[in-house]
C-alpha cells in the first residue's frame, strides 16, 4: 500500500490531482487507514488508465463514465472496448498530424543547413518540388500533403 505522497512522487502527479480523482470517484475501492488514503496495486492501475485516457484527450467526466461502466461487469465490455477503440483512432490521427509537423520541421532544418552551406537558396529552389535527396523528398512530400 502507498500513501498519496508516495503515489504523487512515483507518478509525478500532484497530490491535489489525486485527491480530485478520488473526489470524482475514480478510485472506487480506495482504502483509508485513520483517514489517510492507501493506494493498492488496483488503484495504481486505475491511475495508469486515468492518465492514459486523459492524455488521449478524454475529459474527466468521460473517464468517470468509463469507471462507472466497469462496475457493470461483463455486460459493458463492448462499450468499454469501443471507448478505447475511439481513443486509439484519435491518438493515431494526432500522431499522423504530429508526424507531418515533425517532417516539415526536419525538412526546414535541412533546408537552412543547405542554404547556409551554399550561401543561398538557389540550389534548393532548383530541386523543388521533386528533385530533393530521397530522404528529404519523403519528408517534404509528407509535410505538403
Amino acid at each position: 500500500m502507498y500513501t498519496i505522497g508516495q503515489v504523487s512522487e512515483m507518478h509525478h502527479i500532484p497530490a491535489s490531482t489525486l485527491r480530485y480523482y478520488d473526489k470524482e470517484g475514480l478510485f472506487p475501492h480506495l482504502q483509508r487507514q485513520s483517514g489517510i488514503r492507501q493506494f493498492g496495486e488496483n488503484d495504481l492501475e486505475s491511475l495508469r488508465i486515468i492518465e492514459c485516457l486523459k492524455a488521449s484527450g478524454l475529459e474527466i467526466s468521460d473517464i468517470k463514465h468509463y469507471f462507472e461502466l466497469c462496475t457493470q461487469g461483463s455486460a459493458s465490455y463492448p462499450e468499454r472496448k469501443q471507448l478505447f477503440e475511439n481513443r486509439k483512432k484519435a491518438v493515431e490521427e494526432e500522431m499522423k498530424q504530429l508526424q507531418k509537423t515533425l517532417d516539415l520541421l526536419t525538412y526546414k532544418c535541412w533546408y537552412y543547413d543547405k542554404a547556409m552551406e551554399d550561401g543561398n537558396e538557389e540550389g534548393i529552389h532548383s530541386m523543388l518540388p521533386c528533385n530533393l535527396p530521397e530522404d528529404i523528398q519523403r519528408l517534404y512530400d509528407n509535410a505538403h500533403q
